[in-house]
């Protein structure tokens, strides 16, 4: 299932988004917000600017408060409806799993919403989205449900947004664009990632059944220049000398450049072909022009 789920709207106020509204009256509980067409919202005392006039426009986000009544918050939330994040479990009751994300109240993971049991203290990647049978918003841990590889937006060579969702054996399973499930395979990874984080790749091949392999950096010749950028500013920060060479050992070559080898070979190639550097029995040395 694509993660197609509609924000609830006050009316024409949506929740889970933020809102730009304006500032219709001043009460002993806040400044009430409206949309030009006859909705309005609270927005609570102590988020209200210190200085204001009838009749100016405020960003604020808007969500369902503690008594469940639509409110505004000048707050920034760690995310939004139909947003996938990396969320902090700071409460378990027999609610369910509640998360930190930036509000005073904490965003509800329902038990059966949770893939796995969720413990207090643990970060978990979520989507969150409105609940359509109680106009909630809510989040899940079982966000495969909410992407989809049956109609892909997505072609080989394209440059794409991550977010890195759990590992496993075969290497880490990713989103794509917010839309689409990914993998990155353990043996092609040469930098730090973590579960949560957010970065770029490249859609390095699309299978029959609609799997899509992910490259955490350029594929085939656009790697040249960036790798070869890479080990020449290695060699200048080291003095002009590097003791890795086009035999030394693949984990050594990881450990020191965060790149394979086929990477490492091509690299240094490409600075030989431009004499920048001399390949001997020790390593590579910096050609001083």
């Amino acid at each position: 299932m694509p993660n197609t789920f509609m924000p609830y709207f006050c009316s024409m106020i949506a929740l889970g988004k933020y809102n730009t509204l304006e500032i219709l009256r001043d009460t002993s509980v806040g400044l009430f917000l409206g949309d030009g067409d006859g909705n309005d919202i609270l927005l609570p005392n102590k988020y209200v600017p210190e200085t204001y006039e009838i009749g100016d426009e405020l960003s604020v986000f808007c969500y369902l408060d503690h008594s469940e009544r639509p409110v505004a918050t000048t707050l920034h939330p760690e995310t939004m409806v139909n947003e996938f994040q990396l969320l902090k479990v700071v409460e378990v009751n027999e609610f369910g799993a509640f998360l930190d994300w930036g509000l005073e109240k904490h965003l509800l993971v329902p038990f059966r919403e949770q893939r796995i049991k969720m413990q207090e203290g643990n970060w978990y990647v979520v989507f969150c989205y409105l609940d359509q049978q109680t106009n909630r918003l809510v989040a899940s841990n079982k966000i495969d449900k909410f992407l989809s590889n049956d109609s892909l937006s997505v072609q080989e060579g394209d440059v794409v947004e991550l977010v890195v969702t759990r590992m496993t054996d075969l290497g880490y399973e990713v989103i794509i664009n917010h839309k689409h499930k990914g993998l990155v395979y353990l043996n092609e990874i040469f930098k730090d990632i973590s579960v949560g984080d957010n970065t770029k790749g490249v859609v390095k091949k699309i299978r029959h059944d609609h799997k899509i392999d992910v490259s955490l950096q350029p594929i085939g010749e656009k790697i040249l220049e960036p790798a070869a950028n890479k080990i020449l500013d290695q060699l200048i920060a080291h003095g002009g000398f590097l003791g890795l060479h086009d035999k030394s050992d693949p984990e050594l070559i990881k450990e020191e450049l965060h790149m394979s080898k086929k990477t490492f070979k091509k690299g240094i190639g490409t600075l030989y072909k431009a004499r920048k550097i001399e390949i001997k029995n020790d390593g590579i040395h910096l050609v001083e022009h």
